[in-house]
């Protein structure tokens, strides 16, 4: 299952906290105290420490955004796109038949398609990165007829039920 907006914090979600940050910084410029910081901007007191030991050792721009967190992603965006494309397609579209992908088949299909290598840390980093979550499935007898078990709810069970 995909999140909506994949995830994490946005780059709108950034501007927003770094914003705080540059409050705090001229916060520290007229001298406030920590805790009178952390409580107007409603923040812990610890976080308002590391920021003033930053902004005493660079400034305001010691405050600002490093972009997203984590390692730079070793797949382009075409490649995430044709992974994504593969993976809602389902396991069995690539010949496993219990209906489950997991972390050493999704890594093994990386290295399929794109020649690269993937720790199973590294596909479950991934995968949150653009957007899925894990799910189990509920487990499915692959015999399963659900055009019969429609017409059954349809026609038999109002009589079972009375």
């Amino acid at each position: 299952m995909r999140y909506p907006d994949g995830g994490g914090l946005s780059a709108a979600a950034r501007s927003r906290r770094e914003a705080v940050r540059r409050q705090a910084a001229e916060m520290f410029e007229r001298g406030e105290p920590t805790v009178q910081v952390a409580q107007r901007l409603r923040v812990s007191e610890k976080s308002v420490r590391q920021w003033r030991r930053r902004w005493v050792a660079g400034g305001v721009d010691a405050l600002a955004s490093g972009g997203a967190g984590g390692s730079r992603c070793k797949l382009d965006e075409a490649q995430i796109r044709e992974l994504t494309t593969v993976l809602d397609a389902g396991p069995a579209a690539r010949g496993w038949v219990d209906q489950r992908w997991t972390l050493a088949r999704i890594a093994e299909l990386i290295r399929e398609l794109f020649g690269v290598d993937y720790t199973l840390r590294g596909v479950s980093y991934l995968l949150h990165r653009i957007g899925y979550t894990v799910q189990v499935p509920t487990r499915r007898a692959v015999e399963r007829d659900e055009e019969r078990i429609a017409g059954w709810r349809r026609e038999r069970w109002p009589a079972v039920k009375g």
